[in-house]
């Protein structure tokens, strides 16, 4: 379970990491409750949508930054724009590949959007192995004759 999640409303979770692969399942505007946040308004529900997959990615190590992909699923394509706005606050000047989808329903009638996300979080370098100082060496002395 996510902290801050509501429990999911069917046979799902709300994120997965595998190796460095972190899914992120399609996140809605509810709080932690399972309750609609922002109603009406696709600019607040966007901002819930987006601090749900900021909670899922923290929860698998990952950040905005590690995003690759986005699907943004739409009610009104009229309001990509508005999503557009709220997007670049969390990504900032990351820019994921993406895919919009207008939708005529989503899960419940009161959601505006809906996005998932992929994320690939960075290789782990192995930790260098400490390396043994090298012993001085004598060099033979060189006696004069």
């Amino acid at each position: 379970m996510v902290p801050g999640m509501s429990e999911p409303v069917s046979h799902f979770t709300h994120v997965v990491r595998a190796g460095r692969i972190v899914f992120v399942s399609g996140c809605v505007a509810t709080d932690a409750q399972g309750r609609v946040v922002g109603g009406s308004d696709v600019v607040a529900q966007a901002r819930q949508v987006h601090e749900n997959i900021k909670r899922c990615l923290a929860a698998a190590g990952a950040t905005f930054a590690d995003v690759g992909k986005v699907t943004v699923f739409l009610r009104n394509v009229n309001d990509r724009e508005k999503v557009n706005t709220v997007r670049k606050e969390y990504f900032g000047a990351h820019r994921p590949a993406s895919t919009l989808v207008e939708i005529s329903r989503l899960v419940r009638d009161d959601y505006l959007v809906e996005i998932e996300a992929t994320a690939v979080l960075p290789e782990r370098r192995p930790a260098r192995a400490r390396a043994a100082k090298p012993r001085a060496r004598r060099m033979p002395s060189r006696r004069k004759k």
